[in-house]
Formats: C-alpha cells, structure tokens, sequence
C-alpha cells in the first residue's frame, strides 16, 4: 500500500502550517512518524510544491519523488486529485500499488495504532475504502438555516425541540485523519467515498483538523498535555 501525505506549501488559515513546530516538531511531522509506526506501507511519500516542505519531509524520513506540478497546487485542487497524480506518477515508472492511503497531514493526533487498526479492519471486512469518522460534537439535528429575516419559525424540526442531548440519534462525521482505498476502485471513483465503504471510528481528542490558529492551539496543549485526554 502507498502512502501519500499531501502538503502544499500555501496555507491561508495557518500560513506554513504544514512545517510550522507544533509543541517541539512540525507539524508534518506527526504523520510521517505515525505512518511508519504502523508498518503496513510500502512506501510513503510526501506530494508538495514547496522545497521546505519537501525538506522537512526527507528529514524525518518521508520520500519525496517529485515536485507537484502548478495545475495540481492551487486552492481550487482536491487533495484527492493530488492521490490521483502519485499513482500516476509511479503507473508511469511501471510501479503498481494495489492499496493507496490518503494521510493529511493536519491531523496530528492520528498515530500508527489507528492506521493499524484502521488497515486490519479493511482488510477484515474485505472493504472497497475506508475513511475516519469520529462523533459530532454536536448534533446536526440542532442545526438550521436562518434568512435575511432572522426567523426561526422552523429551525428546528418540531419532534427535536423538546429533545434533550441525550435522547438523539448519533451522528459521525469525516475527521480527515485517514483514508484508504483499492487503487482501481479509487481511481474509477476518484475519490473514498464509494460503494462497499466502511468507517474507523475515532475519538475526537484524535480527531482534530487543524484549519486554523484555535485548532493549532487545541493540538498544541493535548500534545503537549495541557488539556487531559479522554481515555
């Protein structure tokens, strides 16, 4: 199974996140150690634009084939457009990965014993793909639109407005930490989420995705130990 870790250099949320220390290492860091802690790659490589990153990336033992091309670095760019272009790439070199694995790098707190169990519960359930979930922190049946009018005549389904939190239905949603996939169905679907997929199942202390400053902070102290984690 390949692993590609996908780090552009530009980061408008948090500029140079990607290699920006978080509590004593970058960021990237962290998955690059996770990846091999689990010992089910073959490879794992890093898809950057930038000569820092991709610095960075060697240093902690990460390989680097290639710099990403303009036409798959700007902010309109999926990052599983990115996956899309490694495995062509190495289909180019006459390399064939039958597993491929997207690890974004902003999830710091996903580790080699989540990529482990995530890749023996694949394989167990003989799946197509496999992504990380982990619980809403709140429950989208709590949620609504609101108009230029301010009304909130139907915000809220009538049966939900006597609900209290516990009494509701669980709702998951992506955390971003993990992403696997057979490469032929992968690439017929072009992206993770297609038929015969499955969910891992995280808790979301290990689930942050850092976008910003506040989620960059929250992962500093549960890094650091500042903030307990739930056990």
């Amino acid at each position: 199974m390949l692993a590609v870790i996908p780090a552009r250099g530009g980061s408008k949320g948090v500029p140079g996140k990607n290699i920006k220390d978080l509590a004593g290492k970058p960021l990237i860091a962290y998955t690059i150690e996770a990846a091999f802690a689990a010992n089910i790659f073959s490879k794992i490589i890093v898809s950057t634009d930038s000569q820092e990153i991709a610095k960075t990336a060697i240093a902690y033992g990460a390989e680097v084939p290639f710099l990403r091309p303009d036409d798959i670095s700007g902010d309109s760019v999926s990052s599983d457009d990115v996956i899309l272009h490694a495995l062509s790439y190495f289909q180019e070199l006459g390399i064939h990965y039958d597993m491929v694995c997207k690890l974004q790098p902003t999830s710091p707190l996903r580790n080699g014993r989540h990529l482990k169990e995530a890749w023996e519960l694949f394989c167990e359930r003989r799946a197509d793909f496999l992504v990380s979930v982990c619980e809403c922190e709140h429950s989208p049946l709590w949620t609504g639109r609101i108009g230029k009018d301010l009304r909130l005549d139907h915000f809220i389904a009538d049966e939900v407005k006597s609900s209290c939190r516990q009494e509701l239905e669980i709702y998951y949603r992506l955390n971003g930490a993990i992403y696997m996939g057979r490469t032929e169905k992968f690439r017929g679907n072009k992206n993770f989420l297609g038929d015969n997929s499955i969910a891992y199942i995280m808790k979301q202390d290990e689930s942050i995705d850092i976008d910003n400053y506040l989620d960059f902070k929250m992962a500093e102290m549960l890094l650091s130990g500042e903030v307990d984690r739930i056990n």
